[in-house]
């Protein structure tokens, strides 16, 4: 066991009996955002990857949906408007 686990026994621990809903989890990991804002990332990281589990293995290995870049621009577009600034 890895030392970061710890926290992963012990919730299996204490409430690996538990059935909850995947929107009971949801507003659990809001609200422990709400109150450690630095761990928005990481938590929101797990949330696209538990949401997506159903996807093709190779869509979640973090790289962005070239769709959804699309509809980003050029990085020339960025240099345009730091120039209007």
């Amino acid at each position: 066991m890895y030392f970061t686990d710890r926290g992963l026994e012990e919730l299996e621990e204490r409430r690996s009996q538990d059935r909850v809903t995947l929107g009971w989890l949801a507003e659990r990991l809001r609200e422990f955002i709400d109150l450690h804002p630095d761990a928005a990332s990481p938590v929101d990281a797990l949330a696209t990857w538990l949401a997506r589990l159903d996807e093709d293995p190779d869509e979640l290995d973090g790289s962005p949906d070239p769709e959804e870049l699309a509809d980003v621009g050029d990085v020339g577009d960025l240099e345009d408007l730091s120039d209007e600034a």
